[in-house]
């Protein structure tokens, strides 16, 4: 059953669930509602079995080109402050829920829309995309964990170069993908079937395999390798105490399709 919200639509069928942006004369552009709606959708409506989630952009111009300058203009540094953790919040939950979460970029993803497709799992991104943070144009920064997690994706000199020199550093999908921000680049019309694709691939593995792997390559950036290297080793033994590995090893000897 879909939920009706006024920015955003949520579309769920199965183990998948679609986000998109519903603000196409805007660009998609986010503001105080679009953020809140996307963190209710999230935490409150995304059924128990979904184990995909595609956070895309209405139209065909902009995944999100930014934030919404507009609502912006009259905001206190106050005002300021709580926009930026309302976003931060709900970006970074979105790298600790458990399902996947794809990206699925058409044409600008900049600013705050750069930064929510960094908050996910995959970006896949049609080649006529444009992403950036073009944020000191305007005197600012970015709020939603650009300086942040724009470093760990493409390393420091090359973060630094995008995020200082705002539009003049405007990328690419095939750079996105040179640079290891973007996780494929396809022709825009083939955007929706690769999708499809990557989405199906997920769904024939393990779910908590999938899941555990997510939690363990994203806990990586926070701790030391040999913290790291020991999580890895209790949960890749935890996975032999339950069904999914005895179903996933069986099946493959067998040479049959697993049922997870």
């Amino acid at each position: 059953m879909d939920k009706i919200f006024d920015t955003i639509i949520l579309e769920q069928e199965g183990p998948v669930a679609q986000i998109t942006i519903n603000r196409s004369d805007k660009l998609n552009a986010l503001n105080t509602t679009v953020i809140e709606e996307l963190g209710t959708a999230i935490f409150e409506h995304i059924n128990a079995e979904v184990r995909v989630i595609v956070i895309t952009g209405s139209g065909s111009k902009a995944f999100v080109a930014g934030a919404d300058i507009a609502a912006m203009q009259s905001l206190s540094p106050e005002e300021a402050l709580e926009f930026s953790r309302q976003g931060q919040s709900v970006f970074s939950a979105l790298e600790k829920i458990p399902q996947i979460v794809i990206a699925k970029v058409r044409g600008f993803a900049l600013g705050g829309g750069c930064e929510l497709a960094m908050s996910c799992d995959l970006i896949i991104a049609g080649e006529s995309s444009k992403f950036g943070q073009p944020e000191v144009n305007l005197g600012l920064i970015p709020g939603f964990g650009g300086t942040q997690r724009l470093a760990k994706r493409v390393g420091l000199p090359v973060a630094l170069d995008i995020l200082l020199t705002g539009k003049a550093k405007m990328l690419t999908a095939q750079q996105a993908f040179q640079l290891g921000l973007a996780s494929r680049v396809v022709a825009d019309e083939q955007l929706d079937n690769e999708v499809d694709e990557v989405i199906k691939a997920i769904l024939a593995s393990g779910p908590n395999a999938v899941a555990e792997t997510k939690r363990l390559c994203r806990q990586s950036f926070e701790v030391s390798l040999d913290a790291g290297l020991s999580s890895e080793a209790s949960t890749f033994a935890t996975c032999f105490a339950g069904e999914e590995a005895d179903e996933g090893i069986s099946a493959f000897l067998e040479k049959r399709a697993p049922k997870f």
